[in-house]
Order: structure tokens, then C-alpha cells, then sequence
């Protein structure tokens, strides 16, 4: 009986230690699920005079088909070391909140200018640019500029009413302009000041924030 009882508890413990094991190896096999590279941008988002690159890589294994952004920064030496890395910015291709459908959205396109990263997606009647500036061993969000229409009837007609929103984080100014086609003059201008502090960290954005501006 004392044998049997040997022979369980070795198994239980066995278990204990397996599981953990078979979980970690998953999280690590599902870490590298991100193969497919659909975009790459190189410029200098540090300042020091040589070339960053920004990848952007898409989980074909996972049926939502996450979206992976990493930034390496050049070293001395000529190396590209790893800085920032997040699932969290862009998002999936097939949400689960969605159903499993396409999220209706192309992947968003990074841009390197004077030394700010800009990230421009699309969204929901409109389209929307993030701008980062790299500070002190982060890149913090301190501008966005937001495009918007009201095409009630599926197109664009003269009727249409275009809202331009410019947000500048650093001021904390947010001006909101309405404008139709063929008008030289603005239909509407509204201004408030928004202060953000601290100034939201790349890898803390999420893809749903964009509701927040």
C-alpha cells in the first residue's frame, strides 16, 4: 500500500512540475508565431546619425492574426538592438470581439520624418497619424492629426462635412475644424486645451485609444 501510495505522489508531483512546463513551452511557441514581416521602415529616431528600423510582423498562426511592433535602435558598434516591442498598438487583423470577421482596416503604414515616427491608420470614416518622439530612452505620443467625414449616404458629395482634429500633446491644444468641399472658408472651429501628463509611452498605446482623441 505504502508503494502505491509512492507511485501516486511521484505522478502528482510529476504533473505539478509538467504542466507549468507545457504552459511556459506554449508561451514561448506562440511568442514566435510572428514570421510574417509586412512592413519595415529604416531612418534616425534617436539622433545619433544612423539608421533605426522599425518592423512590423503578423502571428500566422493565431487565428486573429495579431500584429507585432518592434523599433531596434543603432548601437556604437553598428548593431541594431531591440527597444521597444508590443502587441498592444495595432489591431488584429480578425478581432475576437469581432467574430472572427476582418476588422475591415489595412495594416497601418510607419513613416520616419525628421527624426519622428509617425504610425497612420485607418479607421472608422477617416484615418488617423500618431507621432512619436523617442525622449529619454522612450518614445512618447505628442502629436495626432485625425481625419474625419460624415458621408451618411455611403459617398462623398458636396454635402460631405470633413472634421480635421490636430492635437498637440505637448501644448495640450486640440483644435477641431469642419470644413466642406468647395467652401474656401471653415463651416466650424473649435479649441480646447487637453493637458496628458505624462505623455502616453508607445508601448503602453493601445490600438483602442484612438477613441480617446
Amino acid at each position: 500500500m505504502n508503494r502505491i501510495n509512492k507511485y501516486f505522489y511521484r505522478c502528482f508531483i510529476f504533473i505539478l512540475i509538467s504542466v507549468p512546463m507545457m504552459l511556459f513551452s506554449q508561451s514561448i511557441k506562440n511568442k514566435n508565431n510572428y514570421t510574417y514581416q509586412v512592413r519595415e521602415e529604416s531612418g534616425d529616431l534617436n539622433h545619433d546619425g544612423k539608421m533605426d528600423k522599425v518592423t512590423v510582423k503578423m502571428d500566422t498562426v493565431t487565428e486573429t492574426r495579431p500584429l507585432r511592433l518592434q523599433i531596434f535602435l543603432s548601437q556604437p558598434s553598428g548593431k541594431l538592438t531591440l527597444a521597444v516591442s508590443t502587441d498592444k498598438i495595432i489591431e488584429p487583423q480578425y478581432p475576437a470581439e469581432n467574430g472572427g470577421k476582418f476588422n475591415g482596416f489595412q495594416i497601418p503604414n510607419f513613416f520616419i520624418e525628421k527624426g519622428i515616427l509617425k504610425m497612420w491608420s485607418e479607421i472608422k470614416g477617416g484615418n488617423i497619424t500618431y507621432h512619436f518622439k523617442y525622449n529619454k530612452g522612450s518614445f512618447e505620443l505628442i502629436y495626432i492629426d485625425k481625419l474625419t467625414y460624415d458621408a451618411t449616404k455611403g459617398y462623398i458629395d458636396e454635402n460631405t462635412i470633413f472634421t480635421e482634429t490636430k492635437f498637440d500633446l505637448i501644448t495640450g491644444i486640440r483644435t477641431e475644424t469642419d470644413e466642406r468641399l468647395g467652401l474656401d472658408k471653415a463651416l466650424k472651429v473649435r479649441k480646447k486645451r487637453v493637458l496628458i501628463r505624462p505623455l502616453p509611452k508607445i508601448q503602453d498605446f493601445k490600438f483602442s485609444d484612438k477613441d480617446l482623441y
